[in-house]
This record gives C-alpha cells, structure tokens and sequence, in this order.
C-alpha cells in the first residue's frame, strides 16, 4: 500500500512538471494572449486580431489570425483569415510552425528568436520557391510590431505588410 501510495505521489509531480513545461513557450511567451493589430502594406490598410492561445494540454500554441480591408481606390474589400499551430517536434533544435489560410496557402516555418528580443519564423525550401518570413517584436508593453516578408523564387526578402498590435485588455494605445 505504501509503494502504490508512492508512486502516485511521483505520478502527480511528474505530471505537474510536464504541465509547467509544455506551457514554457521559451522566446514566444510574450505573444501568449489577444492581440489587436492594424497596418498596411501590399494588400491596402487593414484591420484586424489575433490570438496566440495554448492547445492540447499546453503541447501547442494556436494562433488565429483576421485582417479585414476595406475597399479604397476602386478595389473591392476583402477579408483574411488564417491559423497557426506553433509546435515543438522531437529533435528539431527550435520550435516549428504551421500556417494555412483562406487563400489556399500552406507554409511551414522554423521559429527563431532575435537578439535583443522578439521573434522570426522564416519558410525554408529550394531557391525555385517563394519564401515568407514573419518577425514579431516587442514595442513596449503590452505591443508589438509584425513585418511580413515574402522572397520570390531566386529574390531576397522584400516587405509585404507591417503592423502593430496591442494585447486586448491593456491600456496601452497605438
């Protein structure tokens, strides 16, 4: 009675630990949360939010993303929806992400952490293939700024949309 009475105890801790690990999310826990956000670039000016939330028991962060454009300049508006799942996978040396979105898209990132703070999540792939790269960073608190870059196949990084947003609930204003 006593060794089964012992090994639930361990049980428990270890369990626990696991739970406090799996929502470390290390150099993205600053994104952790809703965020409202507005920018332009490419598309037009928009609007929007995101959340970074964890999933599965902590094992993952999902990010749901909107960006609504309205119509300028003869252009009709349009709406942007997409998901991200952020995910550590077994001896990958960073966390990985996934994104899809309304238009089709699937992109596959590697999260890599910016001196000084803040974040990139960059595609990888052969030169005949376009390339994306997403940059979070700090702003101070309770903001931060988003660059989205695309490269053309055989092209370097060229800006696409840049944005700021602020955690929902914050006094902080943009």
């Amino acid at each position: 009675m006593g060794t089964m009475r012992c090994l639930r105890v361990l049980t428990t801790i270890l369990y626990s630990i696991t739970a406090v690990a799996a929502d470390d999310w290390g150099p993205i826990q600053f994104l952790v949360g809703r965020w409202t956000g507005e920018g332009g670039g490419a598309p037009g000016q928009g609007t929007g939010g995101f959340s970074f939330l964890p999933d599965l028991q902590g094992k993952v962060l999902v990010r749901k993303n909107f960006a609504e454009y309205p119509p300028t300049g003869g252009k009709t508006g349009f709406r942007h929806d997409d998901l991200m799942i952020v995910y550590r996978e077994e001896g990958a040396p960073q966390l990985q992400a996934i994104y899809f979105d309304n238009e089709g898209h699937v992109i596959r990132y590697s999260v890599k952490t910016l001196a000084g703070g803040g974040i990139v999540m960059e595609s990888g792939g052969p030169p005949s293939v376009p390339r994306y790269r997403m940059t979070y960073t700090g702003d101070g608190p309770d903001r931060i700024k988003i660059k989205f870059q695309i490269a053309p196949p055989g092209k370097d990084f060229a800006g696409y949309i840049e944005a700021t947003a602020r955690r929902e609930g914050s006094k902080a204003r943009q």
